[in-house]
């Protein structure tokens, strides 16, 4: 069950491309903003872990919404978990493009890539998972959990290597072992930490998975919350220590935190430059073989939550409720969830054609924004049924409003002060995408009520 929650995780693709997303705010000081996640994601796990302890069936984080916030928060939470699945659905994508496009660099088939390349690999990325969807391999998520694995084993093994470089000598451009990447340089505040800090979050997304297998593991009530607490742990203490690594690995200089951010594959730079340049290149294939695994599982997550949507919305069949009849999956759920992201990689990619660094930073940000809010929801939630129920004593109901404060903090930080320039529509976005559910709620309190109740059951919350 660990090992499956962290292979929901995907730490592999999360370490190699996360912190270039958080370095323009923090600079140096990346390893201090995935800490302050961390911690974040620490608090939090104590909600879901007395959550499944109550719960013990297969329901997700917007059942758990639903069963103790009522219909409405519920049918609110699993709209926006759609929204998430769609929009890290075409963050993986990206990653995936962004990964082979270093690698054609790297193998030297093309020295100057095209800006639409990286763009049509994540079209051809989101076209295979859609087809893996559809049409389920028996042993691909097995396969996929393997080569994660070894990728993990291998990026330790990169990371031993420039330790002891860094430390006994010089990295190539003279890098030297240093924890001041532990310690914001002068001019980075609390602010910029907890914009950088979205990063940490969203390379924790589907931590909880572990408090969905209720009813297929032995003695839950145990071994489920101490899956969820150890997925936290190792996944906390790999990301610290790997983005340390990292931005030791490249250097604290401005221009060495420029080139890691330029970086196509953080460890596939590192193992070419302090090993050989097929270490890095094997890295580089583990990690996109991750990010085609996580568009995967988005795409799975997303025709789930539309299927369940426009079953409890209509009772007529219709094209998102088709499902096929060999396999038994949801086609016209994703076709439509595929039909939305390929729109998304389009517009930006041949109407904005803008770098494709740019979205996937850009998608990442909304998303997590997004999911910080259901995360928000659940955790209000648990603390509510705690003190109907007098489970727990009360001195530990600060935890949860500890949790509260450290996400609602995290979203006040990425609107103030605003942000200018493109990112001053992330925040409007996700906003906007939360306001459909909210507009739902007071127009059609009905409809919603039968919408939240269905999806509770679903869930086997009722």
């Amino acid at each position: 069950m660990l090992g499956v929650s962290i292979g929901v995780m995907g730490p592999t693709l999360s370490a190699n491309i996360n912190p270039q997303g958080a370095e323009p705010a923090v600079g140096r000081a990346i390893p201090l903003a995935i800490a302050i996640a961390t911690v974040g994601v620490l608090l939090l796990s104590y909600s879901f872990v007395r959550l499944s302890q109550h719960f013990n069936t297969s329901g997700s984080v917007f059942g758990f919404v639903g069963a103790t916030l009522g219909a409405r928060a519920g049918t609110v939470a699993g709209w926006c978990l759609l929204g998430t699945y769609l929009l890290f659905g075409m963050s993986s994508a990206y990653s995936a493009a962004i990964f082979s496009t270093s690698l054609i660099e790297s193998l030297g088939l093309l020295s100057d890539p095209p800006n639409w390349l990286p763009h049509l690999i994540a079209l051809l990325v989101l076209l295979a998972a859609a087809v893996i969807t559809v049409f389920p391999a028996r042993r691909g998520a097995d396969l996929l959990l393997w080569i994660e694995g070894a990728t993990v084993v291998l990026i330790l093994l990169i990371s031993a290597v420039v330790v002891y470089r860094i430390s006994t000598a010089h990295g190539p451009q003279g890098q030297e072992f240093t924890l001041s990447v532990f310690r914001p340089a002068e001019g980075t505040g609390s602010s910029a930490l907890f914009l950088g800090a979205v990063f940490g979050f969203l390379a924790f997304a589907g931590f909880e998975s572990a408090a969905t297998l209720g009813e297929e593991a032995r003695e839950p009530r145990r071994t489920i919350p101490r899956a969820v607490i150890g997925t936290v742990l190792i996944g906390g203490v790999f990301y610290i220590v790997t983005s340390a690594v990292e931005v030791m690995g490249f250097g604290t200089r401005s221009s060495d935190l420029a080139r890691l951010h330029a970086s196509g594959s953080l460890y596939g730079d590192l193992g070419a430059a302090y090993l050989s340049s097929w270490v890095g290149d094997i890295v580089t294939v583990g990690t996109t073989v991750s990010a085609l695994g996580g568009a995967i599982g988005c795409l799975i997550g997303a025709s789930r939550m539309l299927l369940s949507l426009s079953r409890a919305a209509t009772t007529r069949e219709t094209v998102v409720t088709r499902v096929s009849e060999r396999y038994g999956t949801p086609v016209g759920a994703v076709g439509v969830a595929f039909a939305v992201m390929v729109a998304s990689v389009v517009v930006f990619g041949w109407v904005a054609r803008v770098p494709v660094a740019l979205p996937w930073a850009w998608i990442g940000t909304v998303g997590t924004l997004i999911v910080l809010v259901v995360y928000l929801l659940a955790t209000v939630g648990a603390a509510g049924m705690l003190m109907r129920t007098r489970r727990v004593p009360r001195r530990e109901m600060i935890i949860p409003a500890a949790t509260v404060a450290v996400l609602g903090y995290t979203l006040y930080r990425n609107i103030v002060p605003y942000p200018t320039g493109a990112a001053f529509w992330l925040p409007i976005t996700a906003g906007a995408w939360i306001a459909v559910a909210l507009a739902a709620v007071l127009l059609s309190p009905t409809l919603v009520r039968r919408i939240g109740h269905r999806l509770t059951e679903e869930e086997g919350l009722a």
